[in-house]
């Protein structure tokens, strides 16, 4: 027989902010941070704003659309192909 034992929502954040004090953090950390991080990466990476959507599971692509301003870098955010 099969069983699941779930984990409430507030035992995930205890326990990740438990991990943030015993990592001795400085910054600001949820359990939704690895999810924006993943967002920041791939559009650093150069996936376009359609993939991340779908990866996220955003409906709208304007919810996507907060994470773009990690684009914004002016002349350094262009790499060249033999620098890859």
């Amino acid at each position: 027989m099969e069983r699941r034992h779930h984990v409430s929502d507030q035992a995930v954040q205890r326990a990740v902010r438990q991990a943030v004090r015993d990592a001795e953090i400085a910054k600001p950390a949820t359990a939704h941070t690895p999810r924006h991080s993943f967002a920041t990466h791939l559009l650093q990476s150069g996936y376009d704003i359609r993939t991340v959507q779908a990866l996220l599971g955003h409906k709208d692509v304007q919810t996507t659309m907060i994470y773009t301003h990690v684009l914004n870098r002016g002349g350094r955010g262009v790499v060249s192909p033999l620098d890859r």
